[in-house]
Formats: structure tokens, C-alpha cells, sequence
């Protein structure tokens, strides 16, 4: 017999649980599939939240043969094995699970492929594909972002599977409480099913109620390991980059020991610190950057067991630096205002002008090159109009940006009031 995750999954754009982002009406897969025109695809996300799904139902949808690879297990022989038989059917779909797990050589073999349209390539990885899938692949895919399943999503879910189930159905089920169900699924739909058909298997009888009792003598039972690909991988790495954002060394310092003894790939560790370095320190002490950066670079040419000291000497920089997320904030607001305001036209006097129509159109006329100004700067509006005046960085409350706020009330204070 099937598990009840994959008797359960979902055959449409409407039954997948969550995702609305991507699959409801008027989102971009549901325009997709609507138009007909389907690109190469890379889908990032936690494990058990619909990637498989998505390829499958898109392949369905699409009439196109599907495919399937894991990385873990295949190679440039497997890969041009489906593209000759993709060649002879015309098309097909490729989904590969795990695709940041192919090296270079692997990648690249579906290139040629991709672009003389013999297969549509589906991608699906839990890492950052920018760091994991080399820029040739990304490049002709469009990558969307899924996330963990929310409650009302998981709790939607196994509603609708006690109510469809064939299986499920023959049993008369009752949770009674849902908290620990909900809580050791971590957002993973997959991990919710398998949990559920595991409690429900656990009882004799057809009359079964479900609490939190029940639901977690039961996992407590079944041995607990550290998974990279599972729950205990993204609680740990939660819990130290959160301690690192809280100026915690020696909690950060815990966590790292955890997933060090775990095996945890170093370059992953690195990576997260890379991204808080800028999220959570950036300006506050800009030095934090090129100490994660020159960390990245260490662990990639030194690995285990010495790069141990190169990771904790980072760590422990981090977590005593002066924090900021002003940059954070500040590239949301200006992404939102430039979703929100469409393409506003440059201002003429910033725009380049290598051809004499556009001299004539006054592009770049009355533009003051600042290094002809006393202390390098004169004041021109450089914002197109409909945004004139707008504030997105507000310097962090700390020694160094407060130096940043003082000469931007020097240059700009008129404009924009620092």
C-alpha cells in the first residue's frame, strides 16, 4: 500500500496546501498553465512543501512525459538517457530532486537540451540555488521560492485527508488535539502525513482518538537523529543564527558544536553567517562581511576537522559585533517602492548620451559632476520625480551608523530630513 502522503497528493493547482503566492488565481504558475508556456523551472524550499507536486502537476497539465531524477543517484548518464528519450518523444519534462547535489560537469550536460527546448527542466533544492546551481542553469531557469506550510495549511490538510482517505475512512478517527501534531511537522507536509498514518497505525482498535499525549510518546519513542534534510537540521541552524543576532557567543557557539558533530557541511554554516554578516551587522560594522566572506572562502579550501577554528573564531566575532538591519530594511522599502511606483522615467539630466538625437533630447544636460564641488558633492535631485524625497535608509541606532547619519544630515538634511 501507498504511504498517505503520496495517496494524497494533490492532483491540481487547487488542492496543493499553501503556496497561494504561486498556485492561486492569478498567480504566476496558475497563469502558467493557463497560457500553455511553461519555462525551466528551479523550485527552492524546505523539504515537504509541494516541489515534486508542482513538477508533477505541471507535466500533467502541460501533456508533457515526465521524468524524475535525484541527484543523490544519478549522473550525466542518467540525465542524457532521458534527454534521448525526451529528443524522441519531442519533449518532456525533467523534474530533478536535489539538483544543487550535481556538480558542474552534471549541470551543465543539460544545457544544450534546455535550450533547443527537447526538455523543460524542473529543479527542486532545499539550498540557496544562486550559491548551489552555477550561473549557466540559473540563468535559463525562473527560480520561485516556496515556504513552510503554516498551521492553517497543516491542520486544512489532514482534515481533508480523514475526509478523503480510503484508507483513513475505514477508521473512525478523532483528534482531539492537534498542537503536537502540528508542532513535530514542522511545517512539512510530508513529515504531517507520515506522522499521522504512524499514530493512527499505532492503535489496535478502528475507534482512535488523537491528543498531544499520544502524538508525542510517539516520537519520543523512535530514535532522534540530527537530519540534514529534516526539522532538527533547520531548528538548529534557526536557533544559531538567532543566537549570533542576539550577541550571544557562547549559545552560538553550542549550536555550532551540534552541527559540526553532526557533519553539517561546513560551506552551509558559512553561508548563513555570509547572509547575517549583511542582514543583521552590515553598517553597524562593515568589517563583519569580509571576515564571513573570507570564512566562506577558508572552509571551502580547508573542510573538516580544521576549519572548526576558522568557523568559531567567526562565530564569535559575529555574535560580539555591534548589530544593525538597517541595509535590510532599506532595500525592502526601496524594492516596495519601486514595485509599487513601475518604471519612473530617469531624470534627464542622469541619463547617458552617446548619440547626438539623445544630446538634443537634453539627456544628461545640466548633470554637475561632483568632484567639481567643494567636498565632492553638490546637491541635484538624482530620484525620479514621483519619488523625490523619499527616505529608505534610516542609519541603526549604534557608533558607525550614527557617523553616516551625521554626514548625511551634512549633505542631504533639506532633502530628505536625516
Amino acid at each position: 500500500m501507498k504511504p498517505l502522503a503520496e495517496r494524497m497528493r494533490p492532483q491540481t493547482l487547487e488542492a496543493v496546501a499553501g503556496q497561494a503566492h504561486l498556485v492561486q488565481k492569478g498567480a504566476v504558475l496558475y497563469k502558467m498553465l493557463a497560457i500553455g508556456k511553461i519555462p525551466s523551472i528551479i523550485f527552492w524550499g524546505p523539504p515537504g512543501v509541494g516541489k515534486t507536486t508542482l513538477a508533477r502537476i505541471i507535466a500533467e497539465k502541460s501533456n508533457l512525459q515526465f521524468f524524475s531524477l535525484s541527484a543523490i543517484d544519478s549522473g550525466v548518464k542518467e540525465v542524457r538517457s532521458v534527454i534521448e528519450a525526451a529528443g524522441k518523444l519531442g519533449k518532456a519534462l525533467l523534474f530533478i530532486d536535489e539538483i544543487h547535489r550535481f556538480n558542474k560537469s552534471q549541470q551543465d550536460s543539460l544545457l544544450g537540451a534546455i535550450e533547443k527546448g527537447i526538455i523543460t527542466l524542473i529543479g527542486a533544492t532545499t539550498e540557496n540555488p544562486s550559491f548551489e546551481v552555477n550561473a549557466a542553469l540559473l540563468s535559463r531557469c525562473q527560480v520561485y521560492v516556496l515556504k513552510s506550510l503554516e498551521i492553517e495549511d497543516l491542520r486544512h490538510l489532514y482534515k481533508t485527508c480523514l475526509a478523503e482517505d480510503e484508507v483513513l475512512q475505514q477508521k473512525k478517527i478523532t483528534i482531539k488535539e492537534d498542537d503536537a501534531l502540528l508542532y513535530f511537522s514542522g511545517g512539512d507536509a510530508r513529515k504531517l502525513l507520515n506522522l499521522l498514518e504512524l499514530v493512527v497505525h499505532s492503535f489496535a482498535q478502528n475507534d482512535i482518538e488523537i491528543d498531544n499525549a499520544k502524538v508525542t510518546e510517539i516520537i519520543q519513542s523512535r530514535q532522534a537523529t540530527y537530519d540534514k534534510k529534516g526539522e532538527m537540521h533547520y531548528d538548529v541552524i534557526s536557533a544559531f543564527i538567532k543566537s549570533i543576532r542576539g550577541s550571544d557567543p557562547n549559545a552560538a557557539l553550542y549550536y555550532l558544536a551540534r552541527m559540526m558533530q553532526a557533519g553539517e557541511d561546513p560551506k552551509f554554516i558559512a553561508r548563513r553567517m555570509l547572509i547575517l554578516s549583511s542582514e543583521d551587522i552590515g553598517n553597524a560594522n562593515p568589517t563583519a562581511l569580509v571576515m564571513a566572506n573570507n570564512c566562506f572562502q577558508a572552509v571551502n579550501i580547508i573542510g573538516y576537522p580544521e576549519c572548526d577554528l576558522i568557523l568559531a573564531q567567526t562565530v564569535i566575532y559575529l555574535a560580539t559585533s555591534p548589530k544593525s538591519n538597517a541595509s535590510y530594511k532599506a532595500i525592502r522599502e526601496a524594492q516596495k517602492a519601486a514595485t509599487m511606483s513601475g518604471d519612473q522615467p530617469i531624470p534627464l539630466h542622469l541619463r547617458n548620451a552617446p548619440t547626438t538625437l539623445m544630446k538634443q533630447l537634453n539627456y544628461g544636460k545640466e548633470y554637475k559632476y561632483a568632484h567639481e564641488f567643494e567636498g565632492n558633492f553638490v546637491e541635484i535631485e538624482f530620484l525620479p520625480e514621483q519619488l523625490s524625497g523619499s527616505v529608505f535608509y534610516q542609519p541603526g541606532d549604534n557608533p558607525r551608523e550614527q557617523e553616516i547619519r551625521n554626514q548625511l544630515r551634512k549633505w542631504w538634511k533639506a532633502k530628505y530630513n536625516y
